[in-house]
């Protein structure tokens, strides 16, 4: 018999584990079979939703100064390289800080660690906000930078537990459309507030975001067994619950063994450098290159560079299904053929995009449609390689190499064009896709998981 009915709903849990960072206990209260089954798709449609909308949340509590840059440098009077500065110590502790918190996000509590991050970043936009010393809002941006890396975390643990590794390449692809979503609502709302006053873009975002932070913690749970449910492994779509293996395998071992001494993620985590370079590369420099190179108005140029953005949604959404469709959810594979079209994409841009600004324009959008596939794709294969046990541990790696790209993407680029112009720049992105491309066929041969564990054995009917 049933232990629940359809519209079952799991008692709240304590007061104190809502502060709690350690990862719940499993719920007395077990579902059986037939009732999971029905239960399941909800609450994966619940937390794959508030997910989403979380990490978006962080977009807009972080991407935020670049909107309200103008207005800022304009009224208190700060220079471009100063401001120059706040995102790239910004970018670097980011990436530094996302490596840290993946080793925290595989063994604490996803939904209290989601939460807490995205609201201490609000409450750093607020002091922000009311700040105007130039060393101040440098310090407390440096922070912020720290405290968005709690956020990617815990996402590849919620991802890695709710589902199973034959549709993650789908479900994560989906949830990767949280970095467009809140890229585009960040200009929208952002440009908006900044043109009446800059310091409401840190003072609204940052209220979005404690608000956000409330929705997590109502919406999700750490994992399946918390509202007893079974865990997502299992045989032939059956809800069966399957051995841990290595549960008994202290936590630091298993890290070194499944992801530091794993070739194949230290190849993905390698290529995500050329990956980054591609994207933040075209992202960052399209609007420069099309006003100074193809005679573009810097309003047609950046309505371009937002067709990018959205083209590259479709990319991530597409690459995903293309992955557990054609490729048995080995999403390395997938990401050859996505390198490939990006090589030849940015070679015919750069050759003969200057006769047409249509011709230009659709260029751009192919770009973003292909570069976004494998930017999602990595972080899929960085999670079921390392099992739900070390997801965000191994995607906190792969990070390290991708906003190391920026020195290159920025930085590096820059200072090529203003040596040997756009050429050169451009030369020097088609040799990134194609070393990516290069790394993705020696990764060729990586399995779709790392998973090796056997179901337990069904009881007789």
């Amino acid at each position: 018999m049933a232990q629940q009915t359809l519209d079952y709903a799991p008692p709240p849990p304590p007061a104190e584990s809502l502060l709690s960072l350690r990862p719940p206990p499993a719920s007395l209260v077990t579902l059986d079979p037939a009732e999971a089954r029905r239960v399941y798709p909800r609450w994966q449609f619940r937390i794959l939703t508030a997910s989403i909308i979380g990490y978006a949340l962080f977009y807009f509590v972080r991407s935020n100064l670049s909107v309200a840059m103008p207005a800022m440098a304009q009224q208190l009077h700060i220079s471009k390289s100063d401001l120059g500065m706040f995102l790239t110590l910004h970018g670097v502790i980011y990436g530094i800080s996302k490596f840290i918190h993946g080793f925290v996000g595989d063994r604490v509590n996803a939904r209290t660690f989601m939460a807490l991050g995205l609201v201490l970043s609000s409450v750093i936009n607020i002091f922000f906000g009311f700040s105007s010393s130039v060393a101040v809002m440098g310090a407390l941006w440096m922070i912020n930078g720290y405290v968005q890396g709690m956020g990617f975390p815990p996402n590849a643990r919620l991802m890695t537990h709710w589902f199973e590794p034959r549709e993650l390449a789908t479900k994560f692809s989906i949830w990767n459309t949280s970095h467009s979503v809140g890229a585009a609502g960040v200009f929208v709302l952002c440009g908006a507030l900044a043109a009446i006053n800059w310091r409401l873009a840190f003072f609204v975002p940052a209220a979005m975001g404690i608000g956000g932070s409330i929705m997590l913690l109502w919406a999700l749970r750490d994992r399946p067994e918390v509202v007893g449910l079974p865990p997502v492994e299992r045989e032939e779509g059956d809800l069966i619950p399957v051995e841990e293996e290595t549960a008994a395998e202290p936590f630091g071992s298993f890290v070194l063994r499944q992801v530091f001494a794993n070739p194949y993620i230290w190849i993905v985590a390698i290529a995500n450098f050329f990956v980054y370079t591609v994207r933040y590369g075209v992202g960052s420099w399209a609007t420069t290159f099309l006003t100074e190179s193809r005679g573009m108005t810097l309003a047609h140029a950046g309505w371009v560079g937002a067709a990018f953005e959205m083209s590259g949604l479709v990319g991530m959404l597409l690459s995903g299904w293309i992955t557990d469709r054609f490729f048995a959810g080995k999403s390395v594979r997938t990401a050859v053929f996505f390198m490939l079209a990006c090589t030849a994409c940015l070679f015919v841009f750069w050759r003969y995009s200057g006769r047409s600004q249509l011709a230009a324009t659709a260029l751009m959008c192919v770009a973003g449609f292909c570069i976004y596939g494998p930017q999602a794709l990595i972080g899929i294969a960085a999670a079921n390689l390392a099992t739900k046990r070390a997801a965000a541990t191994a995607i906190g790696l792969t990070g390290i190499f991708g906003y190391a790209s920026t020195v290159l993407s920025g930085w590096g680029l820059g200072r090529i064009v203003d040596r040997h112009g756009w050429d050169r720049a451009f030369l020097t992105l088609i040799f990134a896709a194609i070393a990516g491309t290069v790394l993705f066929l020696i990764g060729w041969g990586a399995p779709r998981d790392g998973y090796d564990v056997k179901p337990v054995a069904r009881e007789a009917a």
